[in-house]
């Protein structure tokens, strides 16, 4: 008789905690202002997207 294999889980694994991630967060930014960085303070509001063509498909008869 064959021996059955089990399959291995396919789920992916658990995030990190916030706390960890928080943490992580705050030695990056330490570390980008240590290195010379600036941190540019953008008013409420303000969008970084550039108005262009739009993208969007139109689908219909001509």
């Amino acid at each position: 008789m064959a021996a059955m294999r089990v399959k291995a889980s396919q789920s992916k694994p658990k995030p990190a905690p916030a706390v960890e991630t928080s943490a992580s967060l705050d030695a990056q930014v330490a570390a980008f202002l240590k290195g010379g960085g600036e941190i540019q303070q953008i008013e409420k509001g303000v969008s970084g997207q550039v108005h262009g063509a739009s993208k969007q498909i139109t689908i219909g008869k001509k």
